[in-house]
């Protein structure tokens, strides 16, 4: 059986021939976003939340970003739970 992604709402995504048990394991956790971009400035509390993103299974997604407001450097990370990348197809 082929598996193929269903949008059912913006924000829930289910796979045909695949079980609700499954598709949960494969959802972030504490309803998480797949999708997040984390920003802040350029410290060590930003660092350690891109961390703790990576610990909880999420993936780096594209490259980080960096700008200056005026008064200190902020930055960006985008991060993508594994098989979110998949949706589209």
């Amino acid at each position: 059986m082929t598996s193929a992604w269903h949008k059912v709402s913006e924000s829930v995504l289910f796979r045909s021939g695949v079980s609700m048990a499954q598709d949960a394991s494969r959802l972030p956790p504490d309803g998480l976003p797949a999708y997040r971009l984390l920003t802040g400035p350029d410290d060590s509390a930003f660092c350690k939340r891109v961390s703790e993103a990576l610990a909880l299974g999420y993936r780096l997604y594209g490259s980080p970003a960096a700008t200056f407001n005026g008064e200190r450097v902020i930055v960006a990370q985008a991060v993508l739970w594994p098989g979110a990348d998949h949706a589209a197809d």
